[in-house]
């Protein structure tokens, strides 16, 4: 899922319990009393697991291991690894676990997981849920750029020039100096590093599950080390051949125009809200005549702020609701409020996800894995101008990409990957980034999977429902062909908002 912080940029996708492993056991490392225990090479460690903002928190395991930055050189800077093993509540779980790999690219595993955790508990009770951050993300000796890309700059971007992205960008570059090669931090060295922790650990087989970006990293991983894998869950399917960003506009004004949809159907939300569509427009053009300054209280803290709402603001906040349907059911009075000149609503729905979704991201790593993976073949569309998005997405993209130094990739990353491995696919109707038609490209040559569509809902579908059961039911039996999925018939369409009490009864 590329770019949480802002709508135009970049900077804005074990071995079983009765199985002992170097003297000890899965069911060990669970015990309270148990300072540290080693599995393969590895100590691991008590440990938990938590996100900013977020009340859930999950007890865990965590160690860490080192590995080359750069694998073409024998001699060269060695980086440290972060590793959480969730333990399974069975008595004698499977041997092979299940590695959770988070979206992004720039999203720390181990931060994400204690938000998704309830969409695993039917997997925790047959197998363990492995967890290693992504280099240059999370405690994976991340790349970060305190100075250039804190919250002010991200905010200048949202205005800014081309010219003063890339300015920035160089800028980041230059603070991160001789401390990282960012070159080395793409999806290839990170399937390399999954590698190193499996052969660590003494793991036969990793059994996959893939959200968003951790997609493209299942199929990659996939690819280089059928070997290695069992099963594989794509969840929000981003295919190989996918240039990241090519298809952001057009993909959100369809998902946009689908759940408005649900407004201009529903009597009582026409009534009180007329068009939104038309709504939106209205706003986008006034909004980029004339930003408007507003006064409002901060939804986290509850401090007096003042701000500027622009178009690249709205932008934002549809982008991000169009994510989740039932949040996206407040846009058309946002949008109404907004119209009749009331911004402080839709400006703290701004500032909540710049803080709270913004701050999950690891800006330079997203940059080193786009630039050296999807600016090759991004395209400017004119078409895309009179888009919500409008072109800012590649413009910018781009233009950071000109100064961001590029790492490789194999010569065949973006073709299919063909494997007769078990394989659950996973797509939310109304995705505004990954829609269903992508995980039916990658479906084609996969003759041994399935693929779920649930009626009515956007990004990220895992925790949906029924979508826990199947997806545990699945991994436990290897079979995609065998699940029953008539309990997704009774997923709902979400209703627009009928007030700012949410949904009418």
């Amino acid at each position: 899922m590329p770019s949480l912080q802002s709508s135009r940029c970049v900077l804005g996708f074990l071995v079983g319990a009765v199985v002992a492993v170097a003297g000890a056991t899965i069911a060990q490392a669970a015990a309270p009393t148990a300072v540290s225990v080693s599995f393969g090479s590895l100590a691991f460690t008590p440990c938990t697991l938590a996100q900013a903002g977020q009340a859930q928190t999950v007890p865990a395991r965590c160690a860490t291991l080192r590995v080359p930055e750069d694998r073409a050189s024998k001699d060269g800077r060695t980086i440290e690894l972060a590793l959480a093993w969730v333990p399974s509540s069975a008595k004698s779980p499977a041997r092979d676990p299940v590695v959770m790999l988070a979206g992004g690219p720039g999203q720390s595993a181990l931060d994400a997981f204690p938000t998704v955790y309830p969409a695993f508990r039917d997997i925790l009770r047959q197998r363990h849920v492995l967890l290693v951050d992504q280099r240059g993300a999370g405690k994976s000796s991340p790349l970060q750029c305190p100075v250039t890309l804190n919250d002010e700059a991200l905010r200048v971007l949202d205005t800014a020039s081309v010219e003063e992205a890339r300015r920035l960008t160089a800028a980041c570059l230059r603070e991160i100096g001789a401390k990282a090669d960012a070159r080395a931090y793409t999806t290839s060295a990170y399937i390399a590093d999954l590698e190193d922790v499996r052969r660590a650990l003494g793991i036969a087989r990793f059994n996959l599950v893939g959200v968003s970006y951790g997609t493209r990293v299942a199929l990659e991983y996939l690819r280089r080390h059928p070997a290695s894998i069992r099963t594989v869950v794509l969840d929000s399917v981003v295919p190989p051949s996918l240039a990241l960003g090519n298809e952001h506009a057009k993909n959100l004004e369809a998902a946009v125009n689908a759940q408005f949809a649900r407004c201009a159907a529903d009597a009582e939300c026409a009534q009180r809200f007329g068009s939104p569509r038309a709504r939106l427009d209205e706003l986008l053009q006034r909004l980029r005549e004339q930003p408007q300054k507003v006064a409002y209280r901060d939804p986290l803290t509850n401090e007096q702020r003042e701000d500027e709402v622009t178009d690249a603001t709205l932008a934002a906040v549809v982008r991000f609701h169009a994510y989740a349907p039932q949040l996206f059911g407040m846009l058309p009075m946002l949008l109404a409020e907004a119209a009749g000149g009331r911004y402080e609503n839709l400006m703290a729905q701004s500032r909540m996800l710049e803080q709270l979704i913004g701050e999950q991201i690891h800006v330079p790593l997203q940059l080193s894995v786009m630039c050296a993976e999807d600016a090759p073949g991004m395209r400017v569309d004119p078409a895309d101008a009179g888009t919500i998005l409008g072109t800012e997405f590649v413009d910018y993209t781009l233009a950071q990409c000109a100064v961001w130094p590029r790492g490789t990739m194999p010569k065949d990353f973006h073709d299919a990957v063909k494997s007769d491995h078990p394989v659950l696919l996973l797509s939310g109707e109304l995705d505004p980034v990954t829609p269903p038609r992508y995980a039916d490209e990658v479906q084609r040559t996969l003759p041994n999977s399935r693929h779920f569509v649930f009626r009515g809902q956007g990004h990220s579908v895992l925790g949906v429902g029924c979508g826990p059961r199947l997806v545990a039911e699945f991994i436990a039996a290897a079979d995609a062909k065998a699940l029953d999925g008539g309990c997704l018939d009774q997923l709902q369409y979400s209703p627009p908002f009928g007030g700012s009490y949410g949904w009418d009864p």
